[in-house]
């Protein structure tokens, strides 16, 4: 699942509503905003999700774990990261270009930390590549919130939940495009290299999602321990290819293949 946010705002701002008048105006609008417009906007549709879902507190040995796997990974071309974990089986992360990056329980469960950490740079990657940003204008220009989405004096529409609500709706239309899955991928590989880490860990993670998904679709195959996976790699390109991609890049830069815990 990939969900686009930008950039932190005050929790106190207050924001003024104003319409636009035109359909015409109204998708010129969503190619429009600025980076503090988006940010805004999907920063309260996060929100949402946080409220939504169970979030585990900072004591969760989880949690504990996302901290000590992400420990010194701060920030993304200067946006600060803030992880937290959903309470769910589902094998799935999202990480938001406001700096917002959730991991789902069921993931945890599923791979060892260096996949998780291959997943997770992945979906930064999204950010780092403005992929995120073209996916939430994509959303828009689809999407019966632009109504409410404007810019006027650089202020900013408060959206209802049920705006909220075809926020999301929009967004799982507004797939990344197979090219832009490749550079998140490759992204990923040379976040772990420059953590310090074994990159094979991309191809293993594919692996663990092509093993959940066998026999059926990824969106909707039950694992035997119960889990689910979930959007995380279901548009992506051919699992296999991706498999075989990530471990002949790791072979040739001289890599081995570590053995799964």
């Amino acid at each position: 699942m990939l969900v686009a946010a930008m950039c932190c705002i005050s929790c106190t701002e207050q924001f003024n509503a104003a319409y636009l008048l035109s359909s015409g105006a109204k998708i010129a609008q969503a190619a429009t905003l600025s980076d503090a417009q988006i940010q805004a906007y999907v920063s309260q549709y996060v929100a949402q999700l946080d409220a939504q879902n169970a979030v585990l507190p900072e004591s969760n040995a989880y949690v504990k774990r996302v901290r000590n796997l992400t420990k010194g990974i701060t920030d993304v071309d200067g946006i600060p990261l803030t992880f937290k974990v959903y309470q769910t089986n589902d094998v799935n992360a999202f990480a938001c270009a406001d700096g917002n990056v959730r991991i789902y329980t069921g993931l945890l469960d599923r791979m060892t930390d260096d996949e998780v950490l291959g997943v997770v740079g992945h979906e930064i990657g999204h950010v780092a590549l403005k992929h995120s940003k073209k996916q939430f204008q994509a959303a828009l220009r689809n999407s019966a919130i632009r109504d409410a989405v404007v810019s006027t004096g650089g202020t900013i529409a408060v959206l209802t939940a049920s705006q909220l609500g075809d926020i999301g709706e929009a967004l799982l239309s507004a797939k990344f495009s197979r090219k832009q899955e490749s550079q998140a991928d490759d992204y990923g590989y040379q976040f772990l290299v420059d953590h310090g880490k074994n990159p094979w860990a991309m191809a293993m993670a594919f692996e663990e999602l092509q093993s959940l998904s066998s026999g059926g679709s990824a969106s909707g195959t039950q694992a035997a321990s119960g889990s689910s996976v979930s959007d995380l790699f279901s548009d992506h390109p051919a699992t296999q290819d991706r498999i075989d991609k990530m471990a002949a890049r790791a072979t040739k830069d001289g890599y081995k293949r570590p053995a799964k815990r």
